[in-house]
């Protein structure tokens, strides 16, 4: 089989398109990339999802955080504490029990299957790890700027949107965008923690699994998923870079943050 052969009918696999059954024998480079490129699309889809929807709750949770009314600050709280005080994998492993109880109950059946199971527990934890971020940049705002907005006559929601939220913003990025990294990391968990794929439709780390087991040999399939997400990586840097550049358009060239990728190596 030609490798465009083997492009055609491996490379939508694990959204259901193409060949049913996975290859069994004399495996080459060509099905190796291809597979893991193929599942790589779920990673893309759970990560991208899990950020638009999580920065949106973390910016809520953040604010709630930061409310002086004890009945918003204190659910705030315990969100962050309890999202980031457990382990990401355990997290899968209680929220597919649960559902899995539900669905046997006749409700929420459809949260059984990892593209919306896992994305929920995905969202939830990006948003509580976020919402630290920025509680922290928004404590951090300069004083200065909010008594510059008072002068100006900017009050509530005026102010906050046109010179707390944007500041916030900027302070947040740099470290927000390792968090962006790191979410997509965590996607590879999503099909070894209790949420099955379903006719072996999985995501690149499923199919890199799937070869070094069949094959023996580790060192082939894991340097392409890799290799797969350092392209991941490297493209989520340029895209935060990009914006990070357009939050701090006004400022001179040498005051402007400039994003630092730190792995992490225990969460």
């Amino acid at each position: 089989m030609s490798c465009s052969q083997t492009i055609l009918d491996y490379g939508l696999r694990s959204l259901g398109y193409g060949a049913r059954l996975l290859p069994k024998t004399d495996f080459t480079l060509c099905q190796h990339f291809t597979l893991i490129g193929s599942g790589l699309i779920w990673n893309i889809y759970f990560g991208f999802l899990a950020l638009l929807a999580g920065f949106f709750i973390a910016n809520a949770v953040a604010l709630a955080k930061a409310s002086p009314r004890k009945a918003i600050r204190v659910p705030a709280e315990w969100f962050i504490l309890v999202f980031r005080g457990s382990p990401l994998f355990i997290q899968f492993f209680l929220a597919y029990f649960i559902f899995l109880r539900l669905k046997q109950q006749g409700i929420l059946t459809w949260l059984t299957a990892a593209q919306f199971g896992a994305l929920l527990v995905l969202v939830l934890n990006t948003a509580a790890y976020s919402a630290e971020i920025f509680y922290g940049a928004l404590r951090s705002v300069p004083k200065g700027e909010v008594e510059a907005a008072d002068a100006y006559g900017l009050y509530g929601w005026s102010r906050f949107r046109r010179v707390i939220w944007p500041t916030t913003l900027r302070l947040a990025w740099p470290a927000y965008t390792n968090e962006a990294i790191f979410l997509f990391h965590a996607t590879t968990l999503v099909f070894f923690s209790g949420f099955p794929a379903w006719q072996q439709r999985g995501d690149a780390l499923y199919y890199a699994s799937y070869f070094a087991d069949k094959t023996f040999n580790p060192f082939v399939a894991y340097p392409i998923l890799a290799f797969y997400f350092v392209i991941l990586t490297f493209t989520i840097i340029g895209v935060f870079g990009f914006i990070n550049k357009r939050l701090n358009r006004h400022l001179p060239q040498e005051a402007r943050p400039k994003l630092r990728y730190r792995p992490q190596v225990i969460r």
